[in-house]
């Protein structure tokens, strides 16, 4: 089974690729669904401003974890 719906990967966006190294990313997720959380599973930092960086995270990005994510979208 094929299940292109869930992957996308825009090679010609101005951010790409946003985390450095990593190639065939999924796009999909671009905003992380889950950045509001504070156990969001992935890894990340709080900046001494206060602020949620990501910029380490991957989670969102890799094909093998869209069932996860929609999973816990709708649970």
């Amino acid at each position: 089974m094929r299940e292109s719906y869930k992957f996308f990967e825009n090679i010609h966006c101005e951010f790409y690729p946003c985390h450095k190294g990593l190639h065939n990313l999924n796009c999909l997720f671009c905003y992380c669904p889950f950045y509001r959380d504070d156990d969001c599973g992935g890894d990340f930092q709080i900046l001494p401003n206060g602020i949620k960086d990501c910029s380490a995270c991957v989670y969102p990005h890799i094909r093998e974890n869209y069932d996860e994510i929609v999973r816990r979208l709708w649970h």
